[in-house]
Order: structure tokens, then C-alpha cells, then sequence
């Protein structure tokens, strides 16, 4: 039986240590910073999003440009209805199309138009400017490599959990 208040059985949740409270805030403001800034950045100079602009890299990387549209909210961890949306607003702006599936007629394809790749090929060098600069430059390589060993765990952890 859960207690509704706190998710368990009845007990006292884990209450965070000093130590790990101040970890668990700077990752979140950092992260929210971050993220803010790479926003801007894209936004300022490109009138890209940085969803947007995760939706033209994983287009750019696929095969033949185009991803099934599931394949995509999983990529950019997103919701199916949220990238339709994203992907409603990029059509009118030229940077994607949609068609159906050629395999089973039932699945939609995002596909990246020449527009798309003209804008990720623009915005890519500003977004590694700004990933560098306010990420990767001010960390030793060791910290990178903690922070992706850590992330990809907890990336991990949480899409077994979700598949469950």
C-alpha cells in the first residue's frame, strides 16, 4: 500500500544529504542555464529553437534524411503530440516535410528539405561555439567523462524503468 504523500510504503522518504542536495540544485540550475543560454544563442542568431535544431540534427544524421515520426519524439525525448506540433510549425517554415511510411502506409516520415540542411549547416557552427565556451572548455576531460558515464546511466536506468 503507497502513502500518497510520499510514493512508498508508508515510509519516511530518503531525504537528500546536505551534499548531495547541493549536487542535485547545481545540476538543475546549471543544466536550466545551459540550456537557456544554447537557446539564445540559436535563437539570436539563427531563429532557431534548440528543439528545433535537435529535430534538424537527428533528421541530418538519419538515412535518406527522414525518420519515422515515433523514432523521432524518441530521439529528442519528446512527446508524440509535442513533435507533431514541432514539426507542424518547421513544415511551414520549409525545414521538414511529412509523407507516410512507403513500408507499411500507416506510419508518418519526417524527412529534411533542402531549407532544413541550409539552416542546421548555419546554426551547427554557433551551437558548437556555444556548447564549447559554456560546457566543454570549462571542464577537465576527466569531468566530461564522469558526466557522461553518469548521464548515461541515469539515461539508462530511466528507459528500462519506462519500458517495464
Amino acid at each position: 500500500m503507497q502513502d500518497d504523500q510520499t510514493g512508498q510504503s508508508g515510509l519516511e522518504p530518503k531525504w537528500l544529504t546536505a551534499v548531495e542536495q547541493q549536487a542535485w540544485r547545481a545540476y538543475i540550475d546549471g543544466q536550466q542555464r545551459l540550456t537557456d543560454q544554447l537557446n539564445r544563442d540559436l535563437e539570436d542568431r539563427h531563429d532557431l529553437s534548440i528543439a528545433e535544431y535537435r529535430i534538424l540534427v537527428m533528421l541530418s544524421e538519419a538515412p535518406d534524411h527522414e525518420l519515422r515520426m515515433s523514432e523521432l519524439a524518441d530521439g529528442v525525448l519528446s512527446s508524440r503530440s509535442r513533435l507533431t506540433h514541432q514539426i507542424r510549425r518547421m513544415e511551414t517554415q520549409g525545414m521538414v516535410r511529412r509523407s507516410t511510411c512507403v513500408d507499411d502506409g500507416r506510419g508518418v516520415l519526417a524527412q529534411l528539405t533542402d531549407e532544413g540542411r541550409r539552416r542546421h549547416e548555419e546554426a551547427a557552427p554557433t551551437h558548437v561555439e556555444g556548447v564549447r565556451r559554456s560546457f566543454v572548455d570549462l571542464l577537465t576531460p576527466e569531468q566530461l567523462q564522469t558526466i557522461g558515464d553518469a548521464f548515461r546511466k541515469v539515461s539508462a536506468t530511466i528507459a528500462e524503468t519506462q519500458s517495464e
